[in-house]
């Protein structure tokens, strides 16, 4: 379970190019990614979940019902880091659980061993090496400052931006094992899909 409160954020504002349609409309099981993601969230314990979409993804309309709120990239195009900035401005709570939608073998488990490495003004992240799992990760308030001046750079590499949370103190790194690696499998291209 996360922390308690903790708000939640389904990053969604992609526009899945390389998969050729909106990955958030791919169906597991009969029923939409996006549906599936919230759920993780959802059984995570995030008592407020976040929508990150485009203003022009018809399938929000009728999605926004089972979100808090749907927020928006306050710069287009700029990647998953203008997500988290929106999504950071909006959470009530001071923890964020953030989670892209095209990680579909992610699960609360993983969250549970991120909330365990949080605490007042610090998340958690998993790293594999030198790489960071930006993705599915928790973030705190505190580090909202960091992602938009990197934004405003025009810097959307969310690996900097963790390096630097990391050595601030802002986030703890988690190593990923071996077992744990397959839930960070993502779908960018149609072979990926189920």
């Amino acid at each position: 379970m996360l922390l308690t409160p903790t708000s939640a954020v389904l990053l969604a504002a992609g526009r899945s190019v390389r998969m050729g349609r909106d990955k958030a409309l791919i169906e597991i099981e009969g029923a939409p990614l996006w549906r599936r993601q919230r759920a993780v969230l959802a059984a995570s314990g995030a008592g407020e979940i976040l929508l990150s979409a485009r203003p022009d993804q018809t399938w929000v309309v009728e999605a926004a019902r089972e979100f808090a709120a749907v927020v928006s990239d306050p710069v287009p195009d700029a990647g998953p880091l203008a997500g988290i900035v929106a999504a950071l401005a909006a959470a009530k709570s001071p923890h964020l659980a953030v989670l892209a939608i095209d990680l579909p073998r992610m699960d609360a488990v993983w969250f549970a061993t991120l909330a365990a490495r949080c605490a007042p003004g610090r998340g958690a992240v998993g790293r594999r090496g030198e790489f960071f799992e930006p993705l599915a990760a928790i973030y705190p308030r505190e580090i909202a400052p960091l992602a938009r001046a990197a934004l405003s750079r025009g810097e959307g590499s969310l690996q900097r931006l963790l390096t630097a949370a990391v050595a601030a103190g802002l986030m703890q790194a988690v190593e990923i094992s071996a077992a744990e690696a397959g839930r960070f499998t993502n779908w960018n291209e149609p072979a990926g899909e189920p």
